[in-house]
């Protein structure tokens, strides 16, 4: 693991053995097969189990719901291990752990815990997280899927878009509004009438991803099916701030996966009788490079720490997304170019660590929006428009 700070000598011989395992798994696993299920525009669908068996799909949560139970460092350093690889393993898995099992795990009766979270940790059942729609994206309050109370009944109405996961989940995590307009979350089995995932093809980002979207036709699901402690916005965006954590370390894997690249690369090729990583501008670029992953790593070893702790705040999170992301896209933006025209083939990891991290720079919290959360903590006041 890249660690010019030696961050991996603070935290204890545990997280590192997570660490090791989920390096192992994914080298062993993954890193051969990649390139080809990227370009195919396939998610590996045996992965999922085996991402279960590993112990990988909740990791954080509590062993007596079936997960592993580690500490949110450890739980950082596999999201780190995933998009390392490849932003779609670890896309899958955030969105397993920290938007399904989570809102179960926190919102929900114990009676859905235990029939969901063991097969959502086994990897037995898949989920996915319904928020987003077309006319909705950084402004969820706009929602428009609506639930209305009919006897024992809930019956859903609307459409969900940009769903990680939508069409291979066994459930669905759905937001919608009730009669008198507050959110409500609902667990609802993807297999209930007048429920459609319809999958969103010709993308250029996350190819090794399932993206759907979410289709509701008088889906009547029983009142059973509702989590008992939702109500209000601040529930799913509690989902949401999981799911960051889990991406502000996931990133800084997919930023040493393009440093790597390009420092071998440079190292390699020669011009004019001098391997290229012996220019100066070269020298600079892959210290920027460094210099950006050492922060990140600082600033995510430090979120992990106040997780645990419970001292960590949205806005601690909102700070580590907008850094640690851009500053990934940026270092695969400059080691596409420091490649020249090798950097646009998948011989190399670069150019689809980069493609991915245009999404992951605009999902769950774009740089803009962030910077107004951040900017409204540290002033008191909303930005004007």
């Amino acid at each position: 693991m890249l660690d010019y700070f030696q961050v991996l000598d603070a935290l204890s011989t545990e997280d590192r053995q997570v660490q090791t395992a989920a390096r192992d798994f994914m080298e062993a696993e993954v890193r051969s097969h990649i390139a080809q299920w990227w370009e195919d525009g396939v998610f590996p669908r045996d992965m999922v189990n085996k991402l279960g068996e590993m112990g990988f799909l909740g990791a954080n949560l509590p062993k007596e719901y079936g997960a592993s139970g580690i500490n949110n460092v450890a739980y950082g350093l596999i999201m780190y291990e995933l998009e390392r690889i490849d932003s779609g393993l670890r896309s899958f898995a955030s969105v397993q752990g920290a938007l399904v099992m989570y809102p179960i795990y926190r919102y929900g009766s114990e009676e859905q815990k235990q029939q969901y979270l063991p097969k959502l940790a086994s990897g037995e059942m898949v989920g996915c997280f319904g928020l987003t729609e077309h006319n909705g994206g950084s402004d969820p309050g706009g929602m428009e899927t609506m639930a209305r109370k009919d006897g024992e009944s809930y019956v859903i109405n609307g459409t969900k878009m940009w769903i990680t996961n939508g069409s291979m989940a066994d459930i669905a995590i759905v937001w919608a509004k009730d009669e008198e307009d507050t959110v409500r979350g609902f667990i609802v089995p993807t297999d209930t009438p007048g429920f459609q995932a319809n999958d969103i093809k010709h993308k250029m980002s996350m190819r090794a991803s399932v993206t759907s979207e979410l289709v509701f036709d008088n889906v009547r699901i029983p009142a059973s099916q509702i989590m008992p402690e939702v109500k209000g916005l601040s529930a799913p965006l509690s989902c949401l701030t999981q799911a960051r954590y889990g991406i502000a370390w996931g990133v800084l894997g997919a930023l040493e996966g393009v440093y790597e690249d390009a420092l071998a690369f440079t190292q390699n090729r020669s011009t004019f009788g001098k391997p290229i990583a012996s220019r100066q501008i070269v020298q600079a670029k892959l210290v920027d490079m460094l210099a950006d992953h050492t922060r990140g790593l600082l600033m995510a070893w430090r979120l992990g720490v106040l997780k645990d702790e419970g001292n960590m705040s949205h806005t601690h999170v909102s700070l580590a997304k907008r850094e640690n992301v851009r500053a990934a896209l940026k270092a695969s933006r400059v080691a596409r170019e420091m490649l020249g025209a090798s950097g646009i083939t998948l011989d190399y990891s670069i150019i689809r660590h980069m493609l991915n991290l245009e999404t992951v720079d605009t999902y769950e919290g774009t740089y803009d929006v962030h910077s107004l959360v951040l900017g409204r903590d540290i002033t008191g006041h909303n930005a004007l428009l």
